[in-house]
């Protein structure tokens, strides 16, 4: 019996924050989006996989708007990236035009790869860099 989008989508999510993201949260090398919380206010902090070209960070969201921190982002773009450890300040830039698929082929591998085979609904996002 075929999985459907929205039951994948909710395993996926429960494995990730019940499993997955604690665990990879506390790794010193793990790159982590902190958005603020849109209705708590307090900093949630998300694994993500993605990569810095130049004064920004490109990561590619697996379920689009209905992902919690694009749903963060769209109440409040002022995020942190930490990114090989160091923290960066920055502005998150929703991307619905960019080509998510093409986008997967310049990031790491291994995060593009499950991203692909994960996603349901791919949005890129721009981290605008402050420092």
């Amino acid at each position: 019996m075929p999985v459907t989008t929205g039951r994948k989508q909710r395993l996926v999510t429960r494995f990730q924050r019940y499993v997955a993201n604690p665990v990879n949260r506390r790794l010193p090398f793990q790159t982590l989006l902190e958005t603020t919380g849109r209705v708590s206010g307090k900093p949630r902090r998300t694994p993500v996989g993605g990569r810095r070209v130049g004064g920004s960070f490109w990561l590619v969201s697996e379920y689009g708007y209905a992902s919690q921190y694009v749903r963060n982002i769209q109440a409040d773009p002022r995020v942190r990236v930490r990114v090989g450890g160091r923290w960066h300040r920055g502005v998150a830039q929703l991307l619905p035009d960019d080509d998510p698929r093409a986008r997967l082929r310049s990031l790491p591998r291994f995060n593009s790869a499950a991203v692909r085979a994960f996603g349901t609904d791919l949005l890129t996002v721009r981290v605008d860099l402050a420092d």
